[in-house]
C-alpha cells in the first residue's frame, strides 16, 4: 500500500462532502416549489370538484328546499316512460292550478303510488318535496365528495381530511337512496 493514499482518499471524501452541502439549498428550494405547486394545484382541483357538486346540485336544490311561495302539492305517477314519469297534478298550497299532466323525474318515483312535490316555476315539471327531495337534490353533492376525497388523498395526502369527505360522500348518498 502507498501510505499517500488514504489522505488522498480523505481529500476526495471532503471534497464531495462540500460539494453536496453546495447543492443542498438549492435542491430544498426545488423540492420546496414542487410541493407548493403540487399542494397548490391538488386543492384547486379538489375545490373546483366541490364547487360544481354545489353548482350541480343547485339547480333543483333551491326549488325542493324553500318551498314558501311555490306551486305544492301531490302527483299520482300514472306514466312511466325512459328516464321520465307523468300524472295528474292536485294543488295543495293557496294560488295552485290543477294539471292534467306533469312530469316527474323517473329516479325519485314509482308507478301507482302518489307523492308530494312542487312545480318547477313556469314549466310542467314538479319535483319530489320533503326530506326525500332535499337528499336527491344534494345526491350530485354527495358523488364530488366521493371524488374529492381521492383527490385529497393522493395529491394532498390529507388521510384523514379524505375520510372525512369519503364519509360524508357515502353518508348523504345512503341517506339519499334510503329515502327514495
Amino acid at each position: 500500500m502507498i501510505p499517500a493514499m488514504p489522505a488522498a482518499a480523505a481529500t476526495a471524501r471532503s471534497r464531495s462532502r462540500q460539494a453536496r452541502t453546495n447543492r443542498k439549498p438549492a435542491r430544498t428550494a426545488s423540492f420546496a416549489a414542487l410541493r407548493f405547486g403540487r399542494v397548490a394545484t391538488m386543492g384547486a382541483v379538489t375545490v373546483l370538484i366541490l364547487v360544481a357538486g354545489v353548482w350541480a346540485s343547485w339547480s333543483t336544490a333551491p326549488y325542493v328546499m324553500l318551498t314558501k311561495g311555490r306551486e305544492r302539492g301531490t302527483v299520482e305517477v300514472t306514466r312511466c316512460a325512459h328516464d321520465t314519469c307523468s300524472g295528474p297534478y292536485t294543488p295543495l298550497s293557496a294560488g295552485s292550478t290543477a294539471r292534467d299532466r306533469v312530469e316527474i323525474g323517473s329516479a325519485v318515483v314509482h308507478k301507482g303510488r302518489t307523492y308530494s312535490v312542487v312545480v318547477k316555476p313556469g314549466t310542467d315539471e314538479v319535483l319530489r318535496s320533503g326530506p326525500a327531495g332535499i337528499l336527491y337534490a344534494w345526491a350530485p353533492l354527495g358523488g364530488a365528495l366521493l371524488l374529492a376525497s381521492v383527490v385529497v388523498a393522493g395529491g394532498l395526502r390529507l388521510t384523514r381530511a379524505a375520510w372525512a369527505l369519503a364519509g360524508s360522500g357515502v353518508a348523504l348518498l345512503t341517506a339519499a337512496f334510503l329515502a327514495l
